[in-house]
């Protein structure tokens, strides 16, 4: 059996579904489905974000806990990363661990690279917007 991502939603406080929203058009997700404490948003292919509000538990969330680490989005250039840091900075969304930056250690080949932002949502949720690909020269 071969699968793929269909899609996933993601628990979040109704005040900061707009963010979301901003942040998919941004990224160049539509949206699919806007409702009372609900957004969905559609990726390049058949796979979909949603973003539900209703019934959210008052819990903390831990990205280094059990559970999901981050959710990363596949960019298609070094630049595409730093105008998206740009949108962020923009935003009042701070850049996490040194970001951005090259990885290295993550790239395919010494040819390659890995470049990427990381930052948290207004739910603590972890999300990177990454380059992978050749080294530009």
């Amino acid at each position: 059996m071969r699968t793929k991502l269909g899609h996933m939603q993601l628990n979040v406080a109704a005040a900061n579904i707009p963010f979301y929203a901003d942040l998919f058009a941004y990224m160049g997700w539509p949206v699919i489905h806007r409702g009372e404490g609900m957004l969905g948003v559609a990726g390049a292919g058949e796979e979909s974000v949603w973003f539900i509000s209703d019934d959210v538990k008052d819990v903390p969330y831990d990205h280094d806990g059990p559970g999901l680490n981050h959710i990363a989005f596949a960019a298609a250039s070094v630049e595409d990363v730093d105008a998206a840091a740009a949108y962020l900075r923009e935003q009042d969304v701070a850049h996490l661990f040194e970001t951005p930056r090259h990885r290295p250690e993550f790239a395919m080949s010494e040819a390659e690279t890995y470049y990427q932002v990381m930052f948290e949502t207004p739910d603590r949720l972890l999300f990177e917007v990454v380059y992978t690909g050749p080294l530009s020269t």
